[in-house]
């Protein structure tokens, strides 16, 4: 299943949404990879491993289930998360990009891609019916926990 969607964060239109600078929203997509879970709620662990010039290596933790992935920064552009196939989970990604199509406007995209063929996508449309609402639900709540932590000032101060 690939999808993705967009979510407005500065709606230039909008009075009563107090806007975000482009790098309160990139410290927000960076916390969100280096700490998960403020934003997702079933997550009951995760370790940062080996940083370098380009991202960082998690284990992630949901009761039993343990999944180890990558993260890749791209300054004030894009976090993409990489996991590859282990057990029984295939290769998968979720990449989101900061858009910024004029100087007000700021938008997110969210790109899932789960790896999977066209047969099996297939056999699965019901399901990811569910996924792709499941995620849109999770990226509405990623956005609006954002905003959460700009009123408190916690995505001020210096770039990750």
């Amino acid at each position: 299943m690939k999808f993705e969607h967009l979510i407005e964060v500065n709606d230039p239109m909008n009075p009563l949404i107090e806007p975000l600078s482009h790098e309160q929203l990139w410290r927000g997509l960076v916390l969100r990879a280096e700490s998960p879970m403020l934003f997702v709620p079933h997550l009951d662990e995760c370790l940062i491993g080996a940083r370098d010039e380009g991202g960082f290596g998690r284990r992630l933790r949901y009761g039993e289930l343990v999944i180890e992935d990558r993260v890749v920064l791209h300054p004030l552009r894009q976090v993409r998360y990489e996991v590859a196939a282990q057990g029984d989970i295939s290769a998968s990604s979720l990449v989101m990009t900061i858009e910024s199509p004029n100087p007000e406007s700021l938008w997110v995209r969210f790109e899932y891609d789960d790896g999977h063929d066209a047969a099996t996508d297939a056999a699965n449309a019901m399901y990811d019916d569910f996924r792709r609402s499941a995620y849109q639900e999770s990226d509405i709540d990623t956005i609006r926990i954002l905003r959460e932590l700009a009123e408190q000032g916690r995505l001020d101060g210096l770039l990750n």
